[in-house]
């Protein structure tokens, strides 16, 4: 990447200056348009083109490389970083993916990472999860065959994401908690692509509740592995 990428300059609004100008530029890099190892324009070349302070623009590099995407080197100046090292799981990094890539390719991915950590997380929720956890599960899970009843996209959307938002917090493990807490913007884009022509799974979503509720680990991880295959989300088999 060379230094004759043109920025548009940002405007005012409630979000400040420099969020503004960090969202421009990851998604720069996120797309491809600024490549990984190139170097970015200089300070006042990228001041001039958002319209901004030096001051902004520092704190936006700031937040960029707190995230692994870039990285400042003496007499070489800001460098876009391997994406090997970039920060995939930050929220924030995740709102600024939002619609980048082809949707089924990133729910693809995402499902991988789901299979991975979630079977898990529901049987740690079957041992761990308190009795208001429980309770709290309960209602959700009532709540989802009511949705089904009468099916709306958005309310089945909000309540699955509810559900399973609740299993990684009902884990009580600290490392599952930001897949409950920080997640939600791809968890909603997967729930409303998998879900978008009425099919929510909802016997599999029973049998990974009544696991929990009987405190039964082992059936609880058989019935998310079950749920998750992919064929149950259409999505591509593989990418």
């Amino acid at each position: 990447m060379t230094n004759n990428n043109n920025f548009s300059s940002i405007s005012t609004s409630s979000r400040s200056l420099h969020v503004q100008v960090a969202r421009s530029i990851a998604r720069g890099i996120l797309s491809g348009e600024l490549a990984e190892g190139s170097i970015v324009p200089n300070e006042m070349t990228l001041c001039s083109q958002f319209g901004v302070s030096r001051t902004a623009l520092r704190e936006a590099i700031k937040l960029l490389t707190s995230k692994g995407l870039l990285e400042s080197r003496p007499k070489i100046g800001t460098k876009v970083v391997n994406r090997a090292y970039w920060n995939f799981l930050d929220p924030q990094m995740i709102e600024w993916m939002d619609g980048l890539s082809d949707s089924k390719y990133f729910c693809s991915q995402f499902l991988g990472l789901r299979r991975a950590v979630e079977p898990e997380a529901c049987a740690l929720a079957a041992i761990h999860a308190t009795e208001e956890q429980r309770t709290e599960l309960s209602r959700i899970f009532n709540q989802m065959v009511e949705v089904t009843e009468n099916f709306d996209l958005d309310s089945w959307t909000e309540v699955d994401l509810s559900f399973h938002r609740l299993i990684f917090n009902s884990t009580n493990n600290d490392f599952y908690l930001p897949f409950g807490n920080i997640l939600t913007t791809m968890f909603k884009t997967f729930i409303l692509h998998s879900s978008k022509h009425g099919g929510v799974c909802l016997d599999e979503h029973r049998l990974i509740y009544e696991a929990i509720m009987a405190g039964d680990g082992d059936r609880a991880k058989a019935a998310s592995v079950d749920h998750l295959q992919s064929k149950k989300h259409r999505l591509p088999e593989a990418i």
